[in-house]
C-alpha cells in the first residue's frame, strides 16, 4: 500500500486537486493508495503502508516548513519515502538541512549527478518552488539545475526528495519509485 501525505495548508484545499490527485492517479495504477492530510497522520497510517510519498504544495504554502515537529517520525521511519517539492523541503528541515531561496516556475533542465533508481541523464521537469535545500553530509545530491539542488537521497536510508514535480511531466519517476521500493516492507 502507498501512503500519500497531503502537505497542503488544510485538508481538502484547492491544492489537493493540483498537487495530490495527480500523484494518486499515477500510484493507484500500481498499488492500493491511501491519502492522509499531514495534520491527521497517525503512526498506524505509516505502519500499514509499504512506501510514503509527500506531496508538493502551492508556491506560497509554507505551512509544513514551520511545523517540522509534526514530521520528526521521519527520522525513525523505516519505510521508503519520497518527498516532492515541499515534501523535499520538509524532509530536509527535519534532518537539519537549511533552505536556500531558489525561485523556479515552469520547465527546468535537470542534470543527474549520481546514479539512482529514479532517473538518469539530463531531462526537463516542471518546477514550482521558492526554496531548495543546502546539502549536508547526511544527504547526497542526485541532481541539480543551473540554480539549485533538484534531488537528494539520505546516505543510509531510502529517503528521497525531488524539488521538481514528477506528477506533472515525469510520471515515470514516481512509477520507478513505487516499483523499486513498493514491495511489502512492513515492519
Amino acid at each position: 500500500m502507498i501512503l500519500i501525505v497531503d502537505l497542503n495548508w488544510k485538508k481538502d484545499s484547492l491544492g489537493f486537486c493540483e498537487f495530490v490527485l495527480p500523484i494518486v492517479s499515477i500510484a493507484k495504477e500500481l498499488d492500493e493508495v491511501v491519502v492522509k492530510h499531514y495534520a491527521e497522520l497517525t503512526r498506524e497510517d505509516t505502519s500499514k503502508c509499504n512506501i510514503i510519498i509527500f506531496s508538493g504544495t502551492a508556491l506560497k504554502d509554507h505551512v509544513t516548513l514551520n511545523q517540522t515537529e509534526k514530521f520528526e517520525w521521519i527520522k525513525t521511519c523505516e519505510k521508503p519515502i519520497l518527498g516532492i517539492c515541499a515534501g523535499m523541503q520538509t524532509i530536509g528541515l527535519v534532518f537539519g538541512l537549511n533552505l536556500k531561496k531558489c525561485l523556479g516556475i515552469g520547465m527546468t533542465q535537470i542534470t543527474t549527478l549520481k546514479a539512482n533508481p529514479l532517473f538518469s541523464s539530463t531531462f526537463k521537469a516542471y518546477s514550482l518552488h521558492n526554496f531548495s535545500v543546502v546539502p549536508s553530509d547526511d544527504f547526497e545530491v542526485l541532481a541539480e539545475s543551473t540554480h539549485c539542488v533538484q534531488a537528494i537521497k539520505h546516505r543510509k536510508r531510502d529517503v528521497y526528495g525531488v524539488l521538481f514535480h514528477p506528477e506533472v511531466r515525469n510520471k515515470e519517476i514516481l512509477q520507478r519509485f513505487i516499483h523499486s521500493f513498493g514491495q511489502d516492507r512492513r515492519v
